[in-house]
């Protein structure tokens, strides 16, 4: 009895044992993770714009689009397939409504608008991406008038001609002929010898080229620019001034000689009133003495007769045969 005693104390002293049913699912850890730095800004950015979020989102999905038509564009173009696929994806975008209807064109004031249609609307094709900027500059290009012109698209539907005038400087009389001339020389048109404008006359075979280099000499002495009437380039070297009072002065070949001659003829106007006087010809082509003709009737009061009176010296000969 005791030995029975005895192990069933034992048994009952034993750990229990539990049966598992299946296997025990693992807990899975937290794997979510801290927005970064950079992240954190970008929301920060976006919750302070205030446009919303769709808005975004549609603006950047046709920014794609628009990116990727382009890119397909320019890729036609450059591998050459432009022949078919180009020209019909130009025209589909010209049905889109990337199409010319309007024609701006600014800057001009010579140049009547009505002239400049016809060239810009001569393409083919009235599609945006066909039309040939640079055909319709190299056309306007050729008028005398038009100094520059710039022609750029204005989507979706307009042309914009940007025009330049040149601006006229002289009338140039050449072989029995007025021209209307700029700065340069470039012959604008011709003049109507009734209607001419008020600007200063150039006369002589290539004078129309040394415009520019005798607006510089003469606004060294402007007292005596607005006395001139008209200058005369003689030899294709040097220059006549012819004044309003009847007078002319010869003037030195090269452009630092007729400077300081005509500084020095400037001077003499203004303390010894030279013009208007009767003088025929003031002679400076030797810097060291001014030569002085008087009219024929000897009007000219205080004339220092010279030499000349009587016959021309040898520089005054050699222009004759230059001309």
């Amino acid at each position: 009895m005791a030995r029975k005693a005895a192990s069933k104390s034992a048994a009952n002293t034993q750990p229990t044992t539990l049966k598992r049913y299946g296997k025990r699912k693992p807990v899975k850890a937290n794997t979510r993770k801290t927005p970064s730095k950079l992240g954190q800004l970008f929301a920060k950015a976006f919750a302070l714009v205030p446009i919303r979020v769709e808005t975004v989102e549609r603006a950047i999905t046709a920014s794609t689009v628009l990116l990727i038509v382009g890119a397909v564009v320019a890729a036609a173009w450059f591998v050459g397939i432009p022949g078919y696929v180009g020209t019909q994806v130009a025209e589909a975008a010209g049905r889109a409504g990337f199409k010319v209807r309007k024609v701006e064109i600014v800057g001009n004031q010579r140049m009547q608008s009505l002239q400049l249609y016809p060239i810009v609307l001569k393409e083919e094709s009235r599609a945006m991406p066909l039309v040939d900027l640079s055909r319709i500059r190299t056309e306007l290009m050729q008028y005398s008038w038009i100094e520059d012109a710039r022609v750029s698209r204005r989507l979706p539907d307009t042309l914009v001609v940007d025009i330049v005038e040149r601006k006229p400087a002289a009338i140039w009389q050449s072989r029995q002929k007025l021209s209307l001339v700029d700065e340069k020389g470039v012959v604008l048109e011709a003049v109507d010898p009734q209607a001419m404008p008020d600007l200063p006359l150039v006369v002589g075979d290539r004078a129309n080229s040394q415009i520019a280099s005798l607006n510089e000499l003469m606004e060294k002495v402007p007292a005596i620019k607005k006395s001139i009437n008209s200058a005369t380039w003689i030899g294709n070297r040097r220059w006549d001034l012819q004044f309003k009072s009847g007078e002319t002065l010869s003037l030195p070949e090269g452009e630092d000689m007729a400077a300081i001659a005509l500084g020095k003829f400037n001077k003499m106007v203004s303390t010894d009133h030279l013009l208007g006087r009767g003088f025929a010809r003031f002679d400076m082509r030797d810097l060291k003495q001014m030569y002085v003709r008087v009219k024929r009737d000897g009007s000219g009061a205080g004339a220092e007769k010279t030499s000349e009176d009587k016959t021309e010296n040898a520089a005054e000969k050699q222009d004759k045969k230059q001309l």
